[in-house]
């Protein structure tokens, strides 16, 4: 039986000797140790609609597409994948937790021996741990994942955010980010500290450095606020008055919310942003209450300090927010993409029972090929699942990779 056990131990012990531009080398170089010729990493563009061959060690590899192609399929499913056509091959997710990198192409003339399925399980989770561990000493991997140039306000928002899903036995968190290339005014943040899931969804005003460079103070201060341990109206004063501060002609929209995780009390405060949708049994079944504070910046304007709203959360309840560049993307006609297609898509998603992080890939395609392949504002979506541990639906199966 093959053991993935020594090339693992390998990788760990050879990886922090080079730089990332070495990896595909010592990836390929820990192949025989699962019985394979080849193995090559391949990454996923930002905007998640290619597969981009990280190459070295003489290895020749074209792009592949998302949609169309067996890695594809892997990177979308999280399940391997094997063509009959081509029985020295197999695809494996690459996966860090739940974050999902790209695949791994593994030639073996065992590839079609299920008992591998483990083994090169393991070896990718090793690889996903290696290259985010070494990604930060180079620029092979941002170069790589970029189709076109990257904008300065892109890269600072891009810089700040973090990874676009996380998960645990009982909580899912996954977002979205459109244009990849040139944002400015969204942003968002996590954090899970104990029993309390903290999320903030900013929307700033403006377009390119400003809106990157208010999106920046936004989720900083936010950060600042709920790692001093102030609550969340406390939080909300804090981001508006650095904002009034800083930013004085600008402000913006926020959805905040804290999930307590033993007990499904979701708590928000909505400042000025659209209401976040309840999803329940595969439906959205309504829309959360809409703004209980004014928009960041402008809390001065009112003497009402910022309202929260509580739901308590059904087991398996799905939260859906999104900036208004979803629901205003314009066909060619001026038709809105409307917050009844959004709720429609998400709807015939989760009863495809398509993971998470896939539903939101899928929303920014179609949002995408509504407006022509291209975005007149951001659009960003994120989702927030609760699954108490008691419940036995494993969902994490659709996020994480398999125990070997």
């Amino acid at each position: 039986m093959v053991d993935a056990g020594d090339a693992a131990r390998w990788l760990q012990l050879n990886a922090p000797r080079g730089g990332p531009d070495e990896l595909s080398l010592l990836v390929n170089r820990a192949a025989p140790a699962i019985g394979a010729t080849e193995i090559v990493i391949y990454l996923a563009d930002y905007t998640q609609s290619c597969l981009v061959p990280m190459l070295g060690a003489g290895l020749t590899r074209d792009e592949l597409t998302i949609e169309t192609t067996l890695a594809g399929r892997a990177f979308t499913t999280l399940d391997v994948q094997r063509a009959a056509e081509a029985p020295d091959r197999l695809w494996v997710p690459l996966l860090l937790g739940c974050e999902r990198l790209g695949v791994l192409e593994v030639v073996s003339p065992a590839a079609g021996d299920p008992a591998l399925d483990g083994p090169v399980w393991e070896l990718a989770v090793n690889v996903a741990q290696v290259l985010v561990n070494r990604r930060l000493y180079g620029d092979v991997v941002e170069r790589m994942r970029r189709r076109l140039p990257m904008q300065v306000a892109a890269e600072i928002v891009w810089g700040l955010l973090p990874p676009l899903t996380f998960a645990t036995d009982d909580l899912v968190v996954t977002a979205i980010l459109e244009p990849c290339y040139d944002v400015g005014g969204d942003i968002f943040d996590y954090a899970l500290n104990g029993d309390v899931l903290s999320v903030g969804l900013f929307d700033t005003c403006g377009h390119g450095i400003r809106a990157s460079s208010l999106a920046s103070l936004v989720v900083s201060a936010y950060r600042n606020a709920r790692r001093s341990g102030l609550d969340l109206v406390d939080t909300a004063i804090s981001i508006d008055r650095w904002v009034r501060s800083e930013h004085p002609s600008y402000f913006a929209t926020a959805l905040l919310a804290e999930l307590d995780r033993r007990t499904g009390r979701l708590r928000i405060i909505n400042a000025g942003h659209p209401g976040a949708m309840l999803l329940r049994d595969g439906k959205a079944i309504r829309e959360l209450p809409g703004p209980t504070a004014l928009p960041l910046g402008l809390g001065h304007l009112s003497e009402r300090r910022p309202r929260v709203y509580e739901e308590d959360l059904h087991p398996g309840d799905r939260l859906l927010a999104y900036t208004d560049g979803i629901t205003e993307a314009r066909s060619a006609d001026g038709e809105r993409f409307g917050l009844d297609r959004l709720v429609d898509f998400v709807n015939r998603a989760l009863n495809d029972s398509q993971p998470s992080p896939e539903t939101m890939r899928r929303l920014v395609r179609a949002v995408l090929a509504y407006q022509d392949e291209q975005l007149d504002d951001d659009a960003t979506a994120l989702i927030l699942e609760w699954q108490p541990q008691h419940l036995p639906l494993g969902h994490l199966r659709h996020v994480t990779a398999p125990h070997p």
